[in-house]
């Protein structure tokens, strides 16, 4: 499940105590071979993007108490409407969920809930989420963990990690990588 001596990366597929629950409706959630990078993705699709999503951990009681503050997704624009939300905790212990999605124009805090609009490139997609810095701007508090983590329809996801800090591609080990000739990193700001 991690990578390095300082155990600095998590990947989110092998959290062993916290399995993906899929929920379903009117959509898909299916493993395929995406052509671009010839390699295995997970595919969820559907006609409502608040009804088919992937969500871990799967017990709507546990948590995954990841502290590594920066989350990482590598993520295909399927050129539909595509959202994803993580619920972190804060150093008042209050639970704070954050959503980004590429169909809002315009960012909302309110006390629980943060929504902000995403821009992604046609194509591959890396998405660089700094949850400390985020949790300090909207709410004036301090990341403690993550959570929980939901993502939506459309997309195709190539990898989901968590780290201490944003890697260089050369620091990365080569599961956590990206093979394409140009790649897009897309910053939520």
């Amino acid at each position: 499940a991690f990578w390095g001596t300082d155990q600095s990366l998590v990947n989110y597929e092998s959290v062993p105590s916290a399995p993906l629950l899929f929920q379903v409706r009117n959509g898909h959630i299916k493993r395929i071979t995406d052509n671009d990078i010839q390699s295995l993705v997970l595919e969820i699709e559907g006609t409502n993007v608040s009804t088919t999503y992937i969500t871990c951990p799967a017990d709507p009681k546990k948590t995954l108490g990841i502290k590594l503050p920066f989350l990482v997704m590598i993520i295909k624009n399927l050129k539909k409407y595509f959202t994803f939300e993580v619920q972190v905790l804060d150093d008042k212990n209050v639970r704070r969920r954050f959503r980004a999605s590429n169909y809002q124009s315009t960012t909302r805090v309110k006390p629980f809930i943060c929504t902000m609009p995403m821009r992604l490139d046609d194509g591959w997609n890396q998405i660089q989420f700094n949850l400390s810095d985020f949790t300090r701007r909207a709410y004036g508090t301090n990341y403690i963990e993550t959570l929980r983590v939901q993502i939506h329809a459309n997309c195709r996801i190539r990898r989901v990690y968590f780290s201490d800090r944003l890697y260089s591609e050369d620091e990365l080990p080569a599961e956590f990588k990206l093979y394409l000739p140009v790649q897009n990193k897309t910053k939520v700001s």
